[in-house]
């Protein structure tokens, strides 16, 4: 048995001293700072919002589709039917109503230069075929270049100083870049009087999420096939401008990366001393200083220790351990765990949805897991100087105020059917990844 004791540790005072198990992250929770109830009512300062037929409150609504690059995907709902249309051209972006659609991001965190340079990256045949025919395309020509020139000016660089075969060269990102959104189809929630009023992962019906999720992990499979050199695709949901957000308008982010990254590095050392470390020092620790928020057959839910940030971690219990593999009936019940912390968080609070699994190069495994972290309060000079981190909420109040939202929303049956607070009955070791085959 772990000494569980070494990771969390509470003061004569009240102080909350805590170290994350995967990181080494030191926080205190110091007592008698203010907490308030989380709640989802418009507030005083909220602003009325004009109502629009097609809403063009930023770049990523339906008004604005030629705002962005060239979509490489869209889901539509036909019936009880999900279909998705790929690589439309632009005069047919109004003939179908996308719930969500798959766009390049603009300004790519890993660029199309990274590939080409340091890789010798080669777009595959398919695709410079599909970019071939949206330049022969007059209006998809004219839309490339206006989403060139738009960039150039962001960059603060004249477009008419760029020639047109450069040009066509920086679309290569357009059509085979491996920075991609998400972009969900509403800026705000049905019928929205005031600027708050958004349309939030929590606002999404658990059906609707599911299929956020689903399209997302259909992006990343994309990614994977057209870039060889891919060895992890970063998955990541920021949510508001505290949180890091160029848009209040909901998307997720993809980044395809050429390593895993120092916190997927960090934890597979881990892994390789301990192959139950997730058990142990995710759910089991969890268990044993009860901060379990809630369960299905799927998934775990709990108040998480030793981030700068409240955090909530959400487990796969699922012995599959990459989200593409995973079955409708698994990833439902994980995409219903996770829309309902998002719906109990509100679309009030900023938040960073960030997602962990086994890199595809990796012979160690890890469960998926994904934290939910409310950006609610600013590291500052203390933190910097002693890299100790005040929490303003301790993981105790995290729990019971969402514990207290999942049971208001389970009465109004907004999310799906999950059991909450001590209705749970966990058992040490729920997380199942271990008895994977390789």
């Amino acid at each position: 048995m772990s000494n569980y004791n070494q990771y969390f540790l509470k003061m004569a005072d009240g102080t909350l001293k805590q170290i994350n198990p995967f990181t080494g992250t030191e926080v205190w929770t110091v007592p008698g700072r203010a907490s308030k109830p989380i709640t989802n009512s418009v507030p005083a300062t909220a602003k009325k919002i004009e109502k629009k037929k097609k809403e063009d409150y930023c770049n990523f609504c339906e008004a604005n589709y030629l705002n962005t690059p060239p979509e490489k995907e869209r889901l539509v709902k036909i019936g009880k039917k999900y279909i998705s249309l790929y690589n439309q051209f632009p005069h047919n972006l109004n003939k179908t109503k996308p719930i969500f659609r798959r766009i390049p991001n603009l300004f790519e965190i890993v660029t199309m230069d990274y590939w080409k340079k340091n890789f010798d990256y080669k777009i595959p045949d398919d695709i410079l075929k599909i970019k071939n025919e949206y330049l022969a395309d007059k209006k998809g020509r004219e839309h490339v270049f206006h989403i060139i020139d738009m960039k150039l000016k962001l960059l603060g660089i004249e477009p008419s100083s760029i020639n047109e075969e450069k040009k066509i060269e920086m679309a290569d990102a357009f059509f085979a870049g491996g920075h991609e959104l998400i972009v969900a189809n509403r800026h705000f929630i049905k019928d929205a009087e005031y600027d708050t009023q958004l349309y939030s992962s929590g606002e999404m019906t658990p059906e609707d999420h599911f299929q956020y999720i689903k399209f997302t992990i259909k992006g990343m499979q994309s990614i994977y096939k057209n870039n060889k050199y891919v060895r992890y695709i970063s998955v990541f949901q920021n949510w508001l401008k505290p949180a890091g957000a160029s848009f209040d308008h909901l998307h997720k982010q993809l980044v395809a990366i050429d390593e895993w990254g120092v916190s997927i590095e960090r934890e597979m050392a881990l892994l390789r001393k301990n192959p139950n470390i997730y058990n142990e020092m995710g759910p089991n620790l969890a268990i044993y200083f009860n901060l379990i928020i809630a369960e299905n057959d799927y998934a775990i839910a709990f108040s998480d220790i030793g981030h700068r940030f409240p955090t909530v971690s959400i487990f796969s219990k699922s012995e599959k351990i990459y989200p593409y593999e995973f079955s409708d009936d698994e990833l439902k019940g994980f995409s219903d765990m996770v829309h309902s912390i998002h719906a109990a968080l509100t679309s009030q609070i900023a938040t960073n949805e960030e997602w962990y699994y086994t890199p595809l190069d990796s012979i160690d495994i890890m469960p998926w897991h994904i934290l939910i972290k409310l950006r609610i309060n600013i590291p500052a000079g203390f933190e910097g100087g002693t890299k100790i981190y005040i929490n303003p909420m301790s993981p105790y109040d995290l729990r019971d105020k969402v514990i207290t939202r999942l049971k208001e929303l389970n009465q109004q049956k907004k999310i799906a059917k999950i059991k909450i607070g001590e209705e749970c009955c966990t058992k040490q070791n729920p997380l199942r990844y271990y008895m994977r085959q390789r």
